[in-house]
């Protein structure tokens, strides 16, 4: 019904960046909000940045301006630009898009995580 499709992440050595992508698709869904999400082990998972439909944001704390979340609306699809990345910034990041039909009514669908690890 709804697939959600990450990519861009990998390994970087601190400083380094790397953009995120994600791609929301599914027939008859329209896709409001569309966010970021990041979890490392042991941890709980926390909001990286959102972006509403009509462009506003919201970020973490931890962000300190080094990130920046954008959303191509004709291709549903958001994307995360980190910048000046930190050991502290390896964790699994998943996408999140609030999804909603007439048929099917509102949900959030989560995508499968893609990997960022900061490491010299």
């Amino acid at each position: 019904q709804v697939q959600v499709v990450e990519s861009g992440g990998g390994l970087v050595q601190p400083g380094g960046s790397l953009r995120l992508s994600c791609a929301a698709s599914g027939r008859t869904f329209r896709f409001a909000a569309m966010g970021w999400y990041r979890q490392a082990p042991g941890k709980q998972r926390e909001l990286v940045a959102s972006i509403q439909s009509g462009g506003s944001t919201n970020y973490g704390d931890f962000v300190k301006g080094r990130f920046t979340c954008s959303r191509d609306n004709a291709k549903n699809t958001v994307y995360l630009q980190m910048n000046s990345l930190k050991p502290e910034d390896t964790a699994v990041y998943y996408c999140n898009v609030e999804a909603s039909s007439v048929a099917y009514g509102r949900r959030n669908v989560w995508g499968q995580g893609t990997q960022v690890t900061v490491s010299s």
